[in-house]
């Protein structure tokens, strides 16, 4: 078939793949393949056990794949041919050297644009896709446009706004989709071809246009302002705990101002995965370097929010099991940091199990989906941590429950069957606030909430 265009998109992770195989799905005008370094990764796409979970995302790669959506690990060949390219590599927090723990590791990024600089014979769109400082897009310009071909590239950002367990919804009824450029014809011409791919499903007034550092800059910003409102909420629930007020009756009342909105006002044990505590600490960064001391300051304070809510529940657990955690049976009741979703990046399990065996407890861990990265994350612990698949099993002969996420399946259980099996007193730390407290103590666990005294 002769397609139209072809679009690449380095990197098969969590914002590349689910992206190209919705855009497969409504441009087959369009030749699309996804090239990875991780040969296991590209064959994993090939098969129906996808590298990634995500609602309905094998769905969409079963009526794209092998018609115009491919996967490749042949970059070389596959950039030479493409006419633009999506850039979704990695780019991690620094772990070294200046801006260790805030700025971005943009090495992978470089490298990549090295690599499309030397296999490339024609002039090529480059997209940003990847989660990137502002500016980047000027250094990426220099690397690729310093080329002695002749060839020219123009750098267009497209951050991606999706979030992780409802991606494909995101992906194809976005709230909008953002296209900065270089404000030049070059520029202005780059970004129409990146909106007119989007404009094949997703109506024009939802796609914004503006200079590549606004786009940059908004996806930072976005995940900032998000992250905020939940360590805003978290904030008050310590409160609440204090004071005999209801942070769920709080978050109620105060989501129905329309100015502020009901979303991102449940009160939980704290965000997780890869974006926000990434991209403020980027954000944190960017603001020090530009001698902005107070604004940094007030964004690196959600972080700090965030890890007292972690702390504040372990606390919790110990004061109420009467001071000691120690050879106590404690099963975690999901680990991936959100609701559908295997992933566990940054996910608040990992650091209240932490200090869990930091307190001698004998931790358990159950979840439907990330047992897997469990075990990778939690490696260091070696035989102190046990891992099942089944709830019930896990729950056997524990001193107490906490859940750590918000899976459907733990509203549903059977709690009575879990309490029966459980050592006496049974207690049950719900830090996602799922259950009717009410309904659980009736049963007989000794229950706690997050925000509820």
């Amino acid at each position: 078939m002769n397609f139209q265009k072809k679009i690449l998109c380095i990197g098969a992770g969590y914002v590349g793949g689910p992206t190209m195989t919705v855009i497969a799905d409504h441009c087959p005008q369009y030749k699309v393949t996804i090239v990875d370094i991780n040969e296991e990764k590209i064959a994993a796409w090939q098969t129906d056990e996808l590298p990634i979970y995500e609602p309905g995302l094998l769905d969409v790669v079963k009526r794209t794949r092998g018609k115009n959506l491919f996967f490749s690990t042949d970059i070389v060949k596959e950039i030479d041919e493409a006419d633009i390219i999506f850039v979704s590599v990695n780019t991690p927090t620094k772990t070294f050297g200046e801006g260790k723990g805030k700025a971005s590791d943009l090495q992978y990024l470089e490298k990549t644009a090295h690599a499309i600089v030397a296999a490339s014979n024609s002039a090529k769109i480059i997209v940003e896709k990847s989660t990137l400082p502002v500016r980047t897009a000027e250094a990426l310009e220099k690397i690729l446009n310093s080329n002695e071909k002749g060839i020219h590239f123009e750098v267009v950002s497209n951050p991606e706004f999706l979030a992780e367990g409802t991606a494909i919804r995101d992906l194809e009824n976005p709230d909008r989709v953002l296209v900065g450029s270089r404000e030049t014809e070059e520029g202005f011409k780059a970004r129409q071809t990146v909106v007119d791919i989007y404009k094949n499903w997703v109506p024009d007034e939802r796609i914004i246009r503006s200079n590549v550092w606004s786009s940059e800059l908004s996806k930072l910003v976005a995940n900032a302002f998000l992250a905020q409102r939940i360590s805003s909420i978290n904030s008050i629930s310590a409160l609440c705990e204090k004071t005999g007020a209801d942070v769920t009756e709080i978050s109620r009342a105060i989501g129905a101002d329309s100015r502020i909105g009901n979303k991102f006002l449940n009160a939980s044990i704290g965000f997780g995965g890869s974006c926000f505590k990434k991209d403020i600490l980027n954000l944190v960064y960017i603001s020090e370097t530009l001698g902005l001391t107070e604004v940094a300051e007030y964004w690196e304070n959600v972080i700090k929010m965030n890890e007292y809510q972690e702390k504040r529940f372990v606390k919790r657990m110990l004061v109420t099991m009467f001071n000691t955690l120690a050879n106590k049976k404690i099963v975690l009741f999901g680990f991936a940091f959100k609701a559908d979703t295997g992933d566990t990046r940054e996910t608040p399990a990992y650091y209240v199990a932490k200090m869990l065996l930091e307190e001698h407890a004998n931790v358990f861990i159950t979840d439907p989906k990330a047992l897997k990265n469990a075990k990778i994350d939690l490696a260091e612990f070696g035989d102190k941590v046990n891992y099942i698949e089944d709830p019930y099993e896990a729950a056997k002969e524990a001193d107490a429950i906490a859940i750590m996420t918000e899976w459907n399946l733990y509203k549903t259980l059977d709690y009575k069957k879990i309490y029966d099996s459980m050592r006496k007193p049974a207690h049950l730390f719900d830090g996602r606030n799922i259950l009717n407290l009410s309904q659980i103590e009736e049963i007989g666990f000794d229950s706690h909430a997050i925000g509820i005294q």
